[in-house]
């Protein structure tokens, strides 16, 4: 796993910026990356994000396997329409949580990830999310955005991307 803060030394000045190595760590690593955020708070209750991608399926299975998530309340969720295919993939999210010991729950979220996910952990307080980390190249990423790159802009809480 890679720990890195979410923003440098500049932060006070600009407080909607991430720091100028955030992005080309989350675009270069291939291990786990945990951005830390800010302030130092317990972890209690951990959202994973899943939109049903490779690297979403790997973010739960790497929390399946870590010591590190056992006791922990997780909940699962897919932002969008609640289709067959998204309720199967909870499904099979959850019991790949189930078949190491832990217990989670899941859900469907309407709306688009980035405002749905963030409202969330808000309401509902969480302290850490979890998500699989998209491949997209740059140009794709300055035209249709990057989920993961708003995601780290907006959350308050760590957040650990998976790919």
């Amino acid at each position: 796993m890679i720990l890195i803060g979410k923003r440098g030394e500049a932060a006070d000045f600009a407080k909607g910026h991430l720091g100028s190595n955030l992005e080309r760590v989350v675009r270069a690593a291939s291990k786990p990356l945990f951005i830390a955020s800010r302030a130092f708070q317990p972890i209690g209750k951990v959202l994973i994000a899943h939109d049903g991608s490779a690297s979403a399926i790997r973010a739960v299975d790497y929390v399946a396997r870590s010591p590190l998530y056992t006791g922990l309340g997780i909940r699962i969720v897919t932002v969008g329409s609640e289709t067959e295919a998204a309720k199967k993939g909870l499904e099979d999210a959850k019991a790949l949580l189930s078949a190491k010991g832990l217990d989670g729950d899941t859900g469907v979220l309407p709306s688009q990830p980035e405002e749905a996910l963030g409202k969330l952990i808000e309401e509902a307080e969480f302290d850490h999310l979890v998500m699989g980390a998209s491949g997209h190249s740059r140009l794709r990423s300055l035209f249709v955005g990057s989920t993961s790159m708003e995601m780290i802009r907006t959350c308050k809480v760590p957040i650990l991307l998976v790919r």
